[in-house]
């Protein structure tokens, strides 16, 4: 079997990359990369192919999707509330200056 094919793996392991990859072109990433880290992506939570049948497959660890807050725990928004709303308003100028030169920038 030749590098990078994907016959080995599942239809599910498929769609998986396939909505991986969607996402980071979607945040404007280059096709390839975004396709190579949807891979990449897939063969950490599951172990490469899987063959299908009975007892054949490996569990999936699910690593890279429980990274973040959403998902993970309460880490998106404890890091927020502990900070002071002088601090999170600071930020928020911060940001709002940031996307307001990345804007000119553009244009």
């Amino acid at each position: 079997m030749p590098r990078g094919d994907k016959s080995s793996y599942t239809d599910k392991q498929k769609r998986q990359a396939a909505h991986i990859e969607a996402g980071y072109e979607q945040r404007g990433m280059p096709e390839g990369e975004a396709e190579r880290r949807a891979w990449a992506t897939v063969n950490k939570e599951t172990g490469g192919g899987n063959r299908s049948g009975s007892g054949r497959g490996k569990p999936d660890t699910h690593v890279s999707a429980e990274r973040g807050g959403a998902v993970g725990g309460p880490k998106g928004g404890q890091a927020s509330a502990s900070r002071s709303a002088a601090d999170r308003s600071a930020s928020a100028r911060k940001a709002a200056a940031t996307r307001k030169r990345n804007a000119a920038a553009k244009a």
